[in-house]
């Protein structure tokens, strides 16, 4: 690469408010279950998928890094009860894995989401559709209620602590931004040191 086609970017601010999301994540991520598949589970899965000889990306097609939800685990901030199992895990790509983030699978790889299929213009949509579906109707996914197992209260107190910690990072926040705007001031006024030829001053 050429200095003349890399275009230079300052980096941006980092917000604590921004990480609100990842934060959500972690609480629901931090409950739900995880069931192990045995090695005949997921060569099942994976003849399910076509993907008997070569495993890729369900979405794209693309070389599969991980393994991806095909249901998502979050929705409004609260668990939709699907839990980490083979029956709602598909391969998947990076790009793919990122950017359908907590989406239904269907309406993210049609839609102009940034790096969806569609978007990517991944020619054979129409296919891989008819295999996600295949695969959604082989067994049935596990879905619980956590209130009803763990009781009201102790679910309550989970999402209370939730509160109280994006009401923390929202106030921390506001301080963050009035130590910038004072950074910001002083720095204004701070006159830059003359520069000097002689060796001993410097």
């Amino acid at each position: 690469m050429t200095q003349n086609s890399f275009r230079f970017a300052m980096p941006n601010a980092v917000r604590i408010t921004g990480r609100s999301s990842s934060i959500t994540n972690s609480f629901v991520n931090g409950i739900v279950p995880i069931i192990q598949p045995t090695e005949a589970e997921v060569d099942e899965a994976l003849a399910v998928l076509g993907m008997t000889d070569k495993v890729v990306c369900a979405y794209c097609g693309d070389a599969a890094t991980e393994w991806d939800h095909l249901r998502p685990l979050v929705e409004a901030q609260r668990p939709t009860g699907f839990i980490h199992e083979i029956h709602n895990l598909v391969p998947a790509c990076g790009k793919c894995n990122q950017s359908k983030g907590n989406k239904t699978w269907r309406s993210w790889m049609l839609g102009g989401a940034r790096l969806s299929p569609a978007t990517r213009g991944v020619f054979d949509l129409d296919k891989r559709i008819v295999v996600l579906e295949r695969y959604e109707s082989w067994g049935e996914p596990t879905r619980i209620d956590f209130a009803q197992m763990v009781g009201e209260e102790l679910w309550d107190q989970h999402w209370a602590n939730h509160v109280a910690l994006l009401d923390q990072m929202r106030d921390a926040e506001k301080v963050v931004e009035l130590i910038r705007a004072r950074v910001t001031e002083a720095m204004a006024t701070t006159v830059e040191p003359a520069l000097t030829d002689d060796p001993q001053s410097i």
